[in-house]
């Protein structure tokens, strides 16, 4: 269902992959902020949506973007709305680490119904469309179907966080949340990009995930391949932008106890 959508999608997040590979770990990154010191911009990010909107533009002209760097563009009476996160991971990517993606989701009336998530250095993609399963392939296996963890004791899981970008100014930054976890878990990790962080729980690399103050670009495609492969995404604040955990349904309920 929806294939001609995601094989759309996936060939510009692998030429988009290109891209960003040729950037990688060189001296002509071009790093910009943009909010605050913390929220960093790239050569990369800008080219990479530019590369992406430019392909939905020509594909479907009638269709509306939504994209991290460049905001709303398009058809703004379109049905269709293509959500875009060009480089999530920026600051790992700037800094040469290799955990970095590119996140391409299609949503009609609101509802998501195709989602692609490509780390370039890692070689791994992940899809998923609307009742048609979420599925990985990596440079180690061919294209198979995923699931989420089926643990259910939250004290052998191993769960993934982040903090939001004004961390340094306000104090409802997650801390607290980590320190109230942290004695209850196998252990938390901090990957630094939200859209591989879903993705690694759809497929049970990690057992859970939260986070606060995330946009829509961030979590659309991953969190369709979560729902896809089984889980379950809860959205636990509503002052916070898009603040929602991500696991099996137990491991989610259990979260909930410590998350606020």
């Amino acid at each position: 269902m929806y294939k001609e959508y995601l094989d759309f999608i996936i060939d510009i997040a692998k030429e988009v992959g290109d891209l960003q590979l040729s950037y990688f770990r060189g001296s002509n990154l071009g790093i910009e902020t943009k909010s605050n010191i913390s929220d960093v911009v790239t050569r990369a990010d800008k080219e990479s949506e530019a590369l992406i909107a430019k392909a939905i533009g020509e594909r479907y002209p009638d269709h509306k973007i939504l994209g991290e760097e460049g905001g709303f563009r398009g058809n703004p009476d379109s049905d269709y709305l293509w959500v875009v996160d060009p480089l999530d991971g920026t600051t790992n990517y700037s800094q040469g680490l290799p955990i970095f993606s590119i996140s391409i989701a299609l949503q009609y009336k609101n509802e998501t119904i195709a989602g692609v998530v490509y780390a370039p250095y890692l070689d791994e993609i992940f899809i998923a469309s609307k009742g048609g399963g979420a599925y990985m392939k990596s440079r180690t296996s061919d294209l198979k179907k995923i699931h989420v963890s089926q643990k259910q004791q939250l004290a052998a899981s191993v769960i993934a966080t982040g903090f939001p970008y004004d961390k340094d100014v306000n104090p409802d930054n997650n801390t607290a949340n980590v320190t109230a976890l942290a004695p209850n878990v196998r252990d938390i990790r901090r990957l630094g990009s939200a859209a591989y962080d879903l993705c690694c729980v759809a497929c049970a690399l990690l057992d859970g995930y939260w986070e606060l103050s995330l946009n829509l670009w961030d979590v659309c495609a991953g969190n369709l391949i979560v729902e896809e492969a089984g889980g379950v995404i809860h959205h636990f604040r509503q002052n916070r932008g898009i603040s929602i955990i991500a696991g099996n349904a137990s491991i989610v309920e259990e979260l909930k106890k410590y998350v606020k």
